[in-house]
């Protein structure tokens, strides 16, 4: 069976994320499978009461999302040989509590599949993309928490130029 993966969708967005559209989007006849992924923004952290987040992207972030899931291209496969169809998104700028914060869709013929793509596509955009959160608590305070990576510069400038 052949190894054919689409990105729908791969990217960053200042507008809110919505899960309907992302299952929408990798839904097809061939597909036995839609897997969702939603990371929502919560009410807490580390025992402390969060108010709201805000999300910065560094300029290459869009692009190592877009390496991330063209990484998949090569060892994925489903078995019936019928397209494994990605969408992700992951909001960068403010967010309220019970907003989704990063979203991935993935669609194969069978479950398996759809599962493992998803779960390592999630670990790896949050240990990859170089995003980073802003925590504002109700106590007044903020901290910044990584969630990524600062990409190799001269590598990446190197490729953007």
């Amino acid at each position: 069976m052949g190894i054919n993966i689409q990105t729908i969708y791969a990217g960053l967005s200042a507008e809110p994320i919505s899960v309907d559209a992302a299952i929408a989007a990798v839904e097809s006849d061939t597909a036995g499978a839609v897997v969702t992924f939603s990371g929502v923004v919560r009410n807490h952290d580390g025992g402390r009461q969060v108010a709201r987040l805000s999300y910065s992207a560094h300029p290459l972030a869009q692009g190592v999302l877009e390496k991330i899931v063209e990484s998949f291209y090569e060892g994925t496969q489903d078995p019936s040989g019928h397209p494994v169809r990605i969408w992700v998104a992951h909001r960068v700028g403010p967010l309220e509590i019970g907003e989704p914060a990063l979203v991935c869709a993935v669609a194969s013929s069978h479950r398996r599949e759809s599962f493992e793509l998803c779960s390592v596509l999630v670990e790896r955009i949050k240990a990859e993309v170089p995003i980073w959160k802003e925590q504002f608590f109700t106590d007044g305070t903020a901290e910044w928490v990584g969630a990524g990576a600062v990409p190799d510069l001269e590598q990446g400038f190197a490729e953007n130029q």
